[in-house]
């Protein structure tokens, strides 16, 4: 619930005192007034990055104190908290958390509360309001609501009547023939009593489609595919039947009792790839999508992700996939002459298919920028092994589900999730199909786990670790690999896998929306 905006207040000016403000707030008569928060920002832009930052967190705290809080929600989440110094980080900390906290953003209270991981020195009370406001975060996002999804008919009992909707013509029947594939196979290899009946979602009308399942008695419905239907249904009040949709609509929010949304979302993975790039330090990014309608939506989640947090998006290139790849480039990495400028340039993000990926870090090579980091989602990866071809793409590092990459992910095929499964679907599926097949396996599994939340939280899947967020969305949380030689391999870097501050990113991650 939202606070009241005096309660806003009274705790945003208790937060400032209990961080240890230099000077004691003057009295009603004789405080002095407050400077004009735009002239400050405007100031900022001047200034180097130190000074920027201080300067902004003024502007922030009287924009706060004068009821301006989306105002001062903003410019909190543009100040680079790391130009601050240590006392004012947990002062912006304390501020920027309130902020968040007042407008029901959990997303930015996780982003202020990581002051906590620093073990910067501050008063006991702030560290136990940090703490507060973590912990709220962490259960908004990682609990759904038991009210809304509450599913009484499905309390304690067994799920083994499962209707799996899917188009058997049409755009999508390739997508759900391989999907309807991978159900089967894992079924009949788990050898459980589960009952699946399959429906051609073409055939009916959505009421229609309930209408039917309902009359197989089914407790569960897999389906629909469509994300113009997903839409549809999550614009309902509530769906007849308990539903595992198998894409992710379009409106802000699933407002739909017992709806529940999970699929391969490269927009998720943009987002994951934008909170990892914070976590290793940088700060103002590059950006190359390609220019079409699935580049546009991917490169707005990483950017408007990238921004919540703080960052800047320093060149952003929407590149045509059959232009040189030097075009892009060249453009994004501000190269003059023969080199690439890389003042305002910490890292870049790269959405690409394989054959046009693997030309980028040869590129990259060639006007000398081959030590910038570069991040990327899993469509650069076919899972075939090729290492001729993707020697080209080594250094950089990129998600992929875990049975794309078993060595980076659990240390080796035998530890996989469903490895009995995998071995099968690896061995009768098309490479390009596999990520489908999984998920598959992964929508089986959650349908049969719907009686029970709790089982899905934190939920070894074939297609990650996975969560079931406040509004009946499965977030995925996958693993990290970097081609090395041509292979995908774990990585070692500091802040990234197999230490304390990069187990702290994992656990953040998982809180994407």
């Amino acid at each position: 619930m939202k606070q009241s905006l005096r309660g806003f207040l009274a705790a945003t000016l208790m937060a400032l005192l209990v961080a240890g403000c230099a000077t004691q707030s003057p009295s009603v008569v004789d405080r002095a007034p407050d400077r004009d928060p735009g002239q400050l920002l405007r100031q900022a832009e001047e200034q180097v990055p130190e000074q920027a930052a201080m300067t902004r967190l003024e502007a922030a705290d009287i924009l706060a104190r004068q009821g301006e809080r989306e105002d001062a929600f903003e410019t909190a989440g543009n100040i680079d908290e790391q130009a601050l110094p240590e006392s004012d980080r947990v002062r912006w900390a304390l501020l920027f958390s309130e902020l968040a906290r007042a407008l029901d953003d959990p997303h930015s209270v996780l982003r202020a509360t990581q002051v906590l991981d620093d073990e910067l020195p501050m008063p006991s009370r702030a560290q136990r309001t940090l703490e507060d406001r973590q912990r709220w975060a962490r259960e908004t996002l990682d609990k759904p609501d038991p009210e809304r999804f509450a599913l009484p008919e499905l309390e304690g009992e067994t799920i083994n009547r499962i209707a799996v909707a899917l188009p058997e013509s049409g755009a999508l029947s390739n997508l759900a023939e391989a999907l309807a594939s991978a159900m089967r196979r894992h079924h009949d290899i788990q050898g459980d009593d589960v009952q699946l009946s399959f429906l051609d979602a073409t055939q009916y009308s959505l009421d229609e489609l309930y209408d039917r399942v309902q009359q197989m008695n089914a407790q569960v419905m897999i389906g629909p595919l469509s994300k113009e239907q997903v839409t549809q249904l999550e614009q309902r009040d509530s769906v007849p039947v308990p539903t595992l949709a198998l894409n992710y609509g379009s409106s802000e929010r699933n407002q739909a009792k017992r709806l529940f949304q999970y699929g391969l979302s490269a927009e998720d993975e943009a987002r994951q790839a934008a909170r990892r790039a914070w976590q290793d330090g940088h700060r103002r990014m590059a950006l190359m999508v390609p220019d079409n309608d699935w580049g546009q939506r991917v490169g707005e989640a990483f950017w408007n992700q990238w921004q919540r947090q703080g960052g800047d998006i320093t060149n952003a290139v929407r590149y045509n996939p059959g232009n040189p790849v030097s075009d892009a480039v060249k453009t994004a990495l501000n190269v003059r002459g023969e080199r690439a400028r890389l003042d305002d340039i910490d890292a870049l993000f790269l959405l690409a298919l394989p054959e046009y990926a693997r030309q980028v870090p040869p590129t990259m090579d060639y006007y000398y920028a081959q030590d910038l980091p570069v991040y990327a989602t899993s469509h650069l990866h076919d899972g075939a092994r090729q290492i001729r071809l993707d020697q080209d793409l080594n250094d950089v590092m990129f998600m992929d589900i875990p049975w794309q990459i078993p060595d980076a992910a659990v240390g080796g095929e035998e530890v996989l999730p469903f490895y009995a499964s995998y071995q099968r679907l690896r061995e009768e599926s098309d490479a390009s199909m596999f990520r489908l097949m999984a998920m598959g396996v992964d929508a089986y599994e959650i349908a049969t786990r719907l009686s029970d939340f709790s089982q899905l939280q934190g939920f070894d899947g074939s297609t990650g670790k996975l969560f079931l967020t406040s509004d009946g969305r499965i977030y995925r949380e996958l693993p990290w690999a970097k081609f090395q030689n041509g292979v995908p391999s774990p990585i070692l870097i500091p802040g990234l896998l197999g230490d304390t501050q990069g187990n702290q990113a994992d656990n953040d991650e998982r809180n994407g929306d």
